[in-house]
């Protein structure tokens, strides 16, 4: 996999013109685009359909939490959007996750479980009755998500490392909270910049203010994945 293919820009924005034209702006210089609940709210499934014309990989941030029933049911009709990866949360237990998984069918999207938001610290999980440090609570959901049958995970770059190591180099792992050190921190709690992510074991970077706010988008992603490349 190059440097870009390992760049997956999350493009959020209810406006489809806009979403569009970014992804026609970065096409050819990564490896495909996250679209989550702010575009899928506003566009729908012929919203994804649209940016699936650019040619870019979709990788869909939709984090389904539910029931198994209603999970596999979800899974079932993302599968018909040629996403190649999809979201759940690892929260939502070994019966969910296993739904998620039977349901994709042949030749479907990758399961990819949601461990912590890397928006969240160790306080924050406390608040919600969840046990901490972060750091455990990631290897905990992650261990539970594997086993039952997801194919890999998000979580911050921080847990990449003590991820790779106790899933094995099969386990896909996804990581958002990641900025250049050109760029601002904004909302995300542990971060890293892409090329310590890319050297902890990430296989994919979820980036987006540092590219979709940059004053030339593409030449951000470039920049980016030239830094990758020069730094692991």
């Amino acid at each position: 996999m190059t440097p870009a293919d390992r760049i997956l820009c999350a493009i959020d924005t209810p406006d489809l013109n806009a979403a569009t034209a970014l992804a026609e702006t970065l096409s050819g210089t990564i490896g495909g685009v996250k679209l989550g609940k702010e575009f899928f709210a506003a566009q729908g499934p012929e919203g994804v359909r649209h940016i699936t014309q650019t040619g870019l990989k979709i990788f869909l941030d939709l984090k389904f939490h539910d029931i198994p029933n209603t999970v596999a049911g979800a899974v079932a009709a993302a599968s018909t959007l040629d996403c190649f990866m999809l979201t759940v949360h690892a929260s939502g237990g070994s019966a969910m996750i296993r739904a998620a998984a039977n349901t994709r069918g042949e030749g479907g999207p990758k399961i990819i479980a949601v461990t912590v938001l890397t928006s969240l610290g160790d306080e924050d999980l406390s608040t919600v009755g969840q046990k901490g440090p972060a750091t455990e609570q990631v290897m905990r959901l992650g261990k539970l998500a594997r086993a039952a049958g997801a194919d890999g995970l998000v979580a911050s770059p921080h847990e990449v490392a003590a991820l790779r190591t106790a899933l094995g180099d099969d386990c896909l792992l996804v990581v958002p909270g990641v900025r250049p050190s050109w760029a601002s921190t904004d909302d995300q709690v542990r971060i890293m910049t892409p090329a310590q992510a890319v050297n902890a074991g990430a296989d994919y970077l979820v980036i987006g203010r540092p590219i979709t706010r940059a004053e030339n988008p593409r030449d951000a992603a470039i920049r980016i994945a030239e830094e990758i490349a020069a730094e692991s």
